[in-house]
C-alpha cells in the first residue's frame, strides 16, 4: 500500500530533475543564440563604420555635384542588400534558436509522457480492483494529450515555414525593387 506514495515520490523527484536539466540547456542555447547576435550586430558595427569613413572620403572628394549624387546613389543599393543580408542572419539565429527549444521540448514531453504511462503501469499493478476503468480513461486522457499536442506541433512548424518562406519572399522583392531604383537612377 505505501508504495504507490513512494512511486509517485521518485517519479515526480524525476521529473523535476529533468526539468532542471532543460531548463539549464534551453538557457544555455538561449545564450548561445544571444552571442550570436552580438557577434553579428559587432560584425555590423564594425564593417557599417568602415564602410561610412570610405563613403565619406568619397563624397567629400567629388569634383561637382553630379559626383556626388552618383556616388550617393550608387550607396543604395548596396546598403540595402547589406540590410537584407543582416535581416537573414538574424532570422537564421532566430530559427536555429527557435529549433533548439522545440526539439527539447519535443524530447522532454516524449520523455515525461514515456515516464507517466510507466507510473500508471506501474501504480496500476498495485491498485485495487476495479480500478481498471479509471486506469484506461487516464491512459486514454495521455493518449489524447498527446495526440493533440502532434497536431500542435505540425500546425506550428507550418506557421513557421509559411512564415519564413513569405520573409524570404519578401527581401527577395525589396532586393530587386531596390535594384531596379538603382539602376534607374543611373540612366538618368
Amino acid at each position: 500500500m505505501f508504495a504507490i506514495p513512494e512511486q509517485v515520490s521518485t517519479a515526480t523527484r524525476a521529473n523535476l530533475e529533468a526539468q532542471l536539466s532543460v531548463f539549464t540547456a534551453l538557457t544555455g542555447k538561449t545564450l548561445e543564440g544571444f552571442e550570436k547576435v552580438v557577434d553579428l550586430n559587432m560584425t555590423v558595427v564594425r564593417a557599417t563604420l568602415d564602410e561610412s569613413a570610405t563613403a565619406a572620403r568619397q563624397l567629400l572628394a567629388a569634383k561637382d555635384p553630379q559626383e556626388f549624387f552618383a556616388l550617393t546613389a550608387a550607396q543604395v543599393q548596396p546598403t540595402a542588400q547589406k540590410a537584407v543580408a543582416y535581416g537573414r542572419h538574424l532570422a537564421n539565429i532566430a530559427s536555429a534558436t527557435q529549433a533548439e527549444f522545440t526539439r527539447a521540448a519535443d524530447e522532454q514531453i516524449t520523455e515525461t509522457n514515456r515516464k507517466v504511462v510507466a507510473l500508471i503501469d506501474e501504480v496500476s499493478k498495485s491498485a485495487p480492483a476495479g480500478s481498471e476503468n479509471v486506469v484506461a480513461f487516464v491512459k486514454s486522457a495521455i493518449g489524447n494529450t498527446n495526440a493533440g499536442f502532434e497536431q500542435l506541433q505540425k500546425v506550428t512548424k507550418q506557421a513557421i515555414d509559411t512564415v519564413e518562406a513569405n520573409l524570404a519572399t519578401a527581401a527577395d522583392q525589396f532586393v530587386q525593387q531596390t535594384e531596379k531604383a538603382t539602376s534607374g537612377r543611373g540612366k538618368k
